[in-house]
């Protein structure tokens, strides 16, 4: 199994759902689609719509723009950097390190949006849209992002045992939801196992005192509080009330959980990674 989550991953994408797929890596300049993405799949219809109501957002850069603009207000603990001989001595070259800071940099990227836009969408479906709502016609289309390279995604049977539970410790960090989905990014940085052990040492302890949790509640409130201006310019026909309540469920562990809590733990791992 290759995903944590019911999802149809990219290999196994045919039709539409290939097609929703290439769109999504080109407007989002990934070269991975996210989980949600490939969970919102598995239901017939709702992928299409989740997609179709927020690619406007995307394209015409108000998604950027709330992201950029949450990732400027975050509440971070104050923490040094880790030292470069800590670095060099966990066997971190510097190849190494830029590939480290690449899958940071586009979790980073694509995490801020996709929190700001899934919340968009949750206040959206729990509101009548508003009359003659259309996309803000004097905003620019962005241009999209340039795809940031990334190694191979990898399952935890591809990893080391000990890799596999280090992973899954870290992903308990910073939730208490006892089945919590499993964080993608960690399965990208499981290339390198030493950093995985740095991460731990940096994020635990903030898990342990309280301050990883205020931070990603701080966030969670910051990122409802943008979205509820872009859920307005939402347009066009709203699903019926068993597919919004499929959609709704789908969302709210991303929104509500594992993405909230990664724009949180991804900003520290940057900001400790020089």
């Amino acid at each position: 199994m290759s995903d944590p989550v019911a999802a149809i991953t990219e290999a196994d994408a045919t039709g539409e759902i290939a097609e929703i797929y290439a769109d999504i890596r080109a407007v989002l300049g990934v070269e991975v689609v996210n989980l949600i993405w490939r969970h919102l799949a598995i239901f017939p219809g709702a992928l299409l719509w989740a997609w179709g109501a927020l690619r406007p957002l995307y394209v015409d850069g108000s998604v950027t723009a709330e992201a950029l603009a949450l990732h400027g207000d975050l509440d971070l603990p104050a923490l040094p950097p880790l030292p470069a001989e800590v670095l060099a001595a966990a066997g971190l070259a510097a190849a190494d390190l830029g590939s480290i800071r690449n899958v940071l940099s586009a979790y980073d990227r694509t995490n801020a949006m996709a929190l700001v836009a899934l919340s968009a969408l949750l206040v959206s479906l729990d509101t009548a849209p508003a009359e003659g709502a259309t996309s803000d016609g004097n905003r620019q289309q962005s241009e999209p992002n340039a795809a940031i390279p990334l190694p191979k995604l990898l399952t935890l049977d591809e990893m080391a045992p000990a890799t596999a539970t280090l992973v899954r410790t870290l992903n308990a960090l910073g939730t208490r939801r006892p089945d919590a989905i499993l964080a993608s990014m960690y399965r990208h940085l499981a290339h390198w196992p030493t950093y995985l052990a740095l991460a731990w040492t940096v994020v635990a302890p903030l898990d342990g005192d309280g301050r990883l949790e205020g931070a990603i509640a701080d966030a969670v409130a910051k990122a409802r509080s943008r979205a509820g201006a872009m859920a307005g310019r939402i347009t066009g026909p709203r699903p019926d009330p068993a597919m919004a309540e499929t959609i709704r469920t789908a969302i709210e562990p991303f929104a509500g959980d594992v993405i909230a809590k990664m724009v949180v733990i991804c900003a520290i791992l940057r900001n400790a990674t020089p």
